[in-house]
């Protein structure tokens, strides 16, 4: 980062800041312990002699003890895509409107989650819903360890409340599915022969007015071998929308790799079965009472509206945990 040209590519030069980003959320934090352990080793020796100070012994081994948990849980993230960014995409599924507002309240979590986490946030594709929310958004979120820490949260997630939008005050089960894949470099991780992709630009959808778009420069990749597909309408650019479109289904089929991977170590598609969009893998409860819980991890929160302004990072712990235990035990529940 020193060299005199090193900011000549400011992609390869933000790539290298990235991974100097990721490998300092572990390699400083274990510094600090490993120093910390020296500390300590010199304090008990003072125990020895001193009442008080046997006091403060038994206090920093709790404090040392709290640090090393969570060090040893990011280092749970040692997958090939973990210390990337991550691109989210959330959609409406089953509920009509009430599942359109749910999808929404969904990006506005996981939003203020990266905000509270240091992490930016790049809106890469939204489609509104005429009546109220979203029918699907996709955003990148970047920083440290941003796709490990958010490759769990792939699935179905549930949501049980009052519907807003009817006037006869129903209760309502709304769902929406997220996916999760790495930002992964294009050039360095993947190959796909253009040939295989299908190409289709439309009209994008906007909210009425001077922000309807005149042209098609909406842009839907879809990966003819795997079937996947990604679209892009973000930009007024049929060139930015083409550019960013890849950019996602190189994260798509990073995914697929990546539990391709998993599947062939755990010796089956245990997780992919488990997190996929066939599954639901969280439960919201606005009525009769408000919590959340993971039908996954069984972790469980008592506050909706603490959840939903993105505190979330309980869950997101106790997946890694359940992962590793689960693996342990030979992929059995």
């Amino acid at each position: 980062m020193a060299a005199t040209d090193f900011w000549n590519s400011q992609e390869k030069a933000q790539a290298t800041v990235g991974r100097l980003k990721s490998l300092n959320v572990i390699v400083k934090p274990l510094e600090a312990l490993l120093q910390a352990g020296e500390d300590l080793v010199v304090l008990l020796e003072m125990a020895d002699e001193d009442e008080e100070t046997a006091a403060e012994v038994a206090a920093e081994i709790d404090r040392l003890g709290k640090q090393l948990d969570q060090l040893e849980l990011q280092a749970l993230l040692d997958g090939p895509h973990d210390s990337a960014g991550a691109i989210l995409t959330i959609h409406a599924r089953d509920g009509g409107t009430d599942a359109n507002d749910w999808a929404d309240m969904l990006l506005r979590m996981y939003g203020h989650w990266a905000q509270k986490h240091d992490y930016s946030i790049a809106l890469l594709d939204r489609s509104d819903n005429e009546e109220a929310g979203i029918n699907s958004a996709s955003i990148a979120i970047r920083g440290p360890m941003a796709y490990g820490y958010l490759k769990g949260e792939q699935g179905i997630h549930r949501l049980v409340r009052i519907s807003p939008f009817n006037s006869e005050g129903k209760r309502q089960t709304s769902f929406a599915a997220v996916d999760v894949s790495p930002e992964v470099d294009a050039a360095a991780d993947l190959e796909i022969d253009e040939s295989d992709v299908r190409v289709d630009t439309y009209r994008a959808s906007g909210a009425g007015g001077q922000h309807v778009n005149k042209t098609d420069s909406a842009i839907r990749l879809t990966h003819l071998p795997t079937g996947v597909a990604v679209q892009c309408q973000n930009e007024r650019s049929q060139h930015k929308n083409r550019a960013t479109a890849w950019k996602m289904l190189y994260a798509r089929l990073a995914r697929l790799e990546d539990e391709k991977q998993e599947a062939e170590q755990a010796g089956k598609y245990r997780d992919q079965a488990k997190v996929g969009f066939g599954s639901q893998i969280r439960n919201y409860f606005l009525h009769p009472d408000q919590r959340v819980k993971d039908a996954r991890t069984g972790h469980y929160e008592g506050s909706f509206h603490k959840v939903m302004e993105g505190e979330i990072q309980g869950f997101l712990d106790s997946y890694l945990q359940w992962r590793i235990k689960d693996n342990s035990q030979g992929g059995k529940s």
